[in-house]
């Protein structure tokens, strides 16, 4: 199986979340799926994957779309400039498609960045010097002459095994062209007076090839869609019952993270080109990538980042499927192991999911010993996390393995309509079938790991979770049905069409 990757690592991050909340006054969501998740990630951020969404497309017109959205560097402060957050040329970034669910890429989408310095001057007693900030004046066209750092990416699609499958370049529907211009962040309304309108112009129609219907592209800054209140959450929680059991207090307390941006890699692709047959089910996930070895440089040459000189082969230390796996449900031994890991290899991992320890730590953050589910090892949480649920999102033949996975055959449900709860809510559309922007992930995986959707759905028969799913081995009973953290994924302000995730709050000058 796999490392409670799916179940019990969502539920776990999520009771993590709520235990945060419970313990104090202040409660609020996990962080997002990954910040910071592990020991070694915390070394090198640009390449630490945040969150992973994938959905079948609500924007009006779109029908038969998925849209894919990789996050990454997470914790990215308005003012952090003045060389903000480009992207690690140094490194590989991955979307990867299972749609066979036999655990192992079929599809690869790879992201390659390039900071290209211009080394703009100015005229300073008869000498040109070069200024020390990354733009020379306001900023309104891709790859604008005031831009000193222009930062370009490409997208490869790896069919077969990622490093040594067929691959081709994804490129620009008009032009041809397979490199593509990300939009600097947003510094400020001085520099770039509608960052909204900026940022448009990098929305790319591209063309996969092997696939029949164009795709579209975004590569950039974006508001972190995900709620969360992190000093409270991690200090072994903070709350009464009363609080994270009342319908009425799901958005108690503020977003801690409200200004906090990430960097987005977003992909609209036709579901034609990610099926396999008749199988309408695809698993997914994300990584990055290092090279395995790195010196630096004593005398680095003038330039742009040329103190790092890597080598070797590609090294990955990111993994990301599931929403908070890796922070709340793998053990502290195994979490750069698991960064490192691949979804075939899972069942290293089982004990997390079928024995996971988030329920046992609630009931020492509530001092309510004695309400973790009795029903162990969790089927339940292997069958909601792990291979999917039958009849929602299981593939045939499916290798128990952690990451997220979408029917692609059920329609979506349209943003206003959208159930925050997803699937537990009666919203076949959302979370874990996929991930929506809106699901709250983490009041969804608090009912699971506490045993909510065997209270839900009876004898477990609806939704295929196991025999042992019945309400005996549920000692929080229907209460396991309203736990929720007191932030409210909901309120997250999005865009009503692709890429989703809102506009960054600007450096200075504006909110």
């Amino acid at each position: 199986m796999t490392r409670l990757s799916t179940p019990a690592q969502r539920l776990l991050p999520i009771t993590v979340a709520v235990l945060a909340a419970i313990a104090g006054t202040a409660f609020a969501p996990a962080q997002a799926s990954s910040h910071r998740e592990a020991p070694s990630i915390t070394t090198t951020p640009k390449v630490d994957g945040t969150d992973f969404y994938m959905f079948s497309s609500y924007e009006p017109g779109r029908s038969g779309y998925v849209t894919l959205i990789a996050n990454y560097q997470p914790l990215q402060a308005p003012y952090g400039g003045p060389n903000y957050f480009s992207m690690d040329p140094n490194a590989l970034y991955e979307i990867h498609i299972d749609n066979n669910g036999d655990a192992k890429e079929d599809i690869t989408f790879q992201f390659r960045f390039k900071n290209a310095l211009k080394g703009i001057t100015l005229p300073i007693g008869g000498k040109n010097v070069a200024i020390p900030l990354i733009q020379a004046g306001g900023v309104t066209d891709p790859a604008a002459a005031t831009l000193n750092v222009n930062e370009t990416y490409t997208v490869d699609i790896v069919r077969g095994d990622r490093r040594s499958g067929t691959k081709a370049a994804v490129t620009n529907a008009s032009g041809g062209s397979a490199t593509f211009n990300k939009p600097v962040d947003n510094i400020g309304t001085k520099t770039i007076p509608d960052y909204a309108a900026y940022a448009a112009k990098h929305i790319y129609s591209v063309n996969i090839p092997g696939c029949t219907q164009p795709a579209r592209l975004f590569v950039g800054q974006r508001k972190d869609p995900f709620a969360v209140n992190l000093g409270t959450i991690f200090d072994l929680v903070n709350a009464p019952l009363s609080v994270i059991t009342d319908s009425a207090l799901i958005n108690a307390v503020p977003n801690t993270i409200d200004d906090a941006s990430v960097t987005t890699l977003a992909m609209e692709v036709h579901k034609s080109c990610l099926t396999q047959g008749s199988e309408p089910v695809i698993g997914a996930w994300t990584t990055a990538s290092l090279r395995q070895g790195q010196l630096l440089n004593p005398n680095p040459a003038k330039g742009h980042q040329t103190a790092m000189v890597p080598g070797g082969a590609w090294t990955q230390v990111s993994r990301l499927g599931m929403p908070l796996v890796n922070e709340v449900v793998i053990g502290l031994p195994d979490k750069d192991r698991f960064n490192a890991s691949k979804p075939k290899d899972d069942a290293q991992f089982a004990d997390y999911v079928t024995n996971p320890t988030l329920p046992a730590l609630l009931e020492i953050a509530l001092n309510l010993p004695g309400t973790a589910p009795k029903n162990l090892p969790r089927t339940d949480l292997v069958t909601a996390f792990l291979t999917g649920i039958k009849g929602v999102n299981q593939p045939a033949g499916v290798v128990a393995s952690e990451m997220l996975r979408l029917n692609t055959n059920i329609a979506p449900t349209m943003e206003a309509s959208q159930n925050r709860l997803g699937v537990p809510g009666g919203d076949l559309a959302g979370f874990p079938n996929g991930r929506r922007p809106k699901d709250d992930v983490v009041d969804i995986s608090l009912v699971a790991v506490m045993g909510g959707l065997c209270m839900l759905n009876g004898d477990g028969n609806t939704l295929q979770l196991g025999a042992d799913c019945k309400p005996a081995n549920v000692p929080l009973g229907s209460t396991s049905l309203k736990l929720h953290d007191a932030v409210d994924q909901a309120v997250v302000p999005l865009l009503p069409a692709f890429p989703y995730l809102f506009t960054p709050a600007p450096g200075a000058g504006g909110k």
